[in-house]
């Protein structure tokens, strides 16, 4: 059978160690308090004994051997209500709890060790064990099963398995609903309490309305709006606070800002100036670099076309007799390297000389010659002239 998942975390914890730690806790605390603390939680549901004996009904509080009522099973069922009343008189109707408690020679008790995986869900095993356990099948029975906290095998837990027969149980169970007296539990008598089991069938269960439980359920629901609007006050006077002391602080920032612009521009400023002064003085201008290869070509040779970019690279078209000669002609240059021929040399028909094309890279100064900015072959060549 399938359960839901209330009735698994139910028995989950029912099956863990918790309930019986809080029950140990609780036990020790309740005598630290004061005795009107203890009678105000002591109040609350209160659960009543109801037992059949020598055709008489008895009905005592549990805890108690004393009986609040007594009266015989052959009165009307009017008369048996009314003397239940009178014995639950003074007490709040949802407060009221009823277990029948039958004849311990009803039950038949046993004690099982079952693995401690079957912990939580020890009443489905009990039934799968019940042909075994039991000369019943789980058909014929009503049963409970409740874990005990004496010792077991290795890897088992210690419970015991109360069974009773179903045409043992509802002949009682159908007298008392004929008498219009509903209970809540069956169970069997332990001391002047009860054992704390329940065999009686989910079908013959009470439903109660439960009106406190509504209203506790109301003001709890009260509790946490008047908390949350309490938060939520205190969040928007805290972000009131907030919003002024960052408006204050924008104020300051903005002049703060205006005052890193005004530096940074200054600094931009400066530094675009110097940039362009050891540019200036680092790089040989157009010049200068046509006066150095005006220089170094032979007076046969002559340029068609020249081209020099940001990046430094020079390239020239030009005719000479002997080409090839050229390269050594540009080694000694203190302001070109890597002078090489681009495309392949070609005779001119014309002037029967050769064509070519070169390259090269603009000498890039040490450091010292760019701070220095002396003998650098550049600065006299803004006077000079081209071929």
């Amino acid at each position: 059978m399938r359960r839901f998942p209330m009735e698994r975390l139910r028995h989950g914890w029912r099956a863990s160690p918790l309930p019986g730690f809080f029950a140990w806790w609780g036990g020790e605390l309740v005598p630290l308090l004061p005795a009107r603390w203890r009678d105000a939680l002591a109040g609350g549901t209160g659960w009543h004994l109801l037992q059949q004996a020598d055709g008489d009904w008895r009905l005592r509080r549990a805890g108690h051997a004393e009986p609040l009522a007594r009266w015989s099973d052959a009165l009307d069922a009017t008369a048996q209500q009314a003397a239940l009343a009178d014995a639950w008189r003074g007490t709040d109707p949802e407060d009221r709890r009823l277990a029948l408690l039958l004849p311990a020679d009803a039950v038949l008790r046993r004690v099982l060790q079952l693995p401690l995986a079957a912990r939580g869900k020890l009443h489905q095993v009990a039934g799968y064990e019940m042909d075994r356990q039991t000369p019943f099948h789980a058909a014929q029975v009503y049963y409970a099963v409740r874990e005990l906290a004496q010792p077991a095998a290795a890897g088992r837990c210690a419970v015991e398995l109360l069974v009773i027969r179903r045409d043992t149980l509802d002949p009682l169970l159908a007298r008392l609903k004929t008498l219009g007296i509903a209970v809540d539990a069956v169970d069997l008598p332990q001391g002047a309490g009860r054992l704390g089991i329940n065999l009686l069938p989910p079908e013959h269960a009470s439903h109660r309305t439960r009106p406190r439980l509504r209203l506790n359920i109301a003001l709890a629901a009260a509790a946490v709006v008047l908390l949350l609007l309490a938060m939520g006050s205190w969040l928007h006077n805290r972000e009131d606070a907030l919003a002024q002391m960052q408006a204050q602080v924008d104020t300051l920032r903005g002049g703060a800002q205006q005052v890193a612009a005004l530096r940074k521009q200054l600094q931009d400023d400066a530094g675009a100036a110097g940039f362009l002064a050891r540019r200036k003085a680092q790089r040989p201008t157009v010049l200068g670099v046509l006066l150095d290869l005006t220089n170094r070509l032979p007076s046969t040779a002559w340029m068609e076309r020249f081209s020099l970019d940001d990046s430094g690279q020079m390239g020239f078209q030009g005719q000479s007799p002997q080409a090839a000669k050229l390269l050594d002609a540009l080694k000694g240059s203190t302001l070109l390297d890597n002078a090489n021929f681009q495309g392949s040399i070609q005779s001119d028909p014309a002037t029967g000389k050769e064509r070519f094309y070169m390259v090269a890279q603009l000498h890039k100064p040490t450091p010292e010659r760019a701070a220095g900015g002396k003998g650098d072959a550049s600065q006299p060549a803004d006077s000079g002239s081209t071929p």
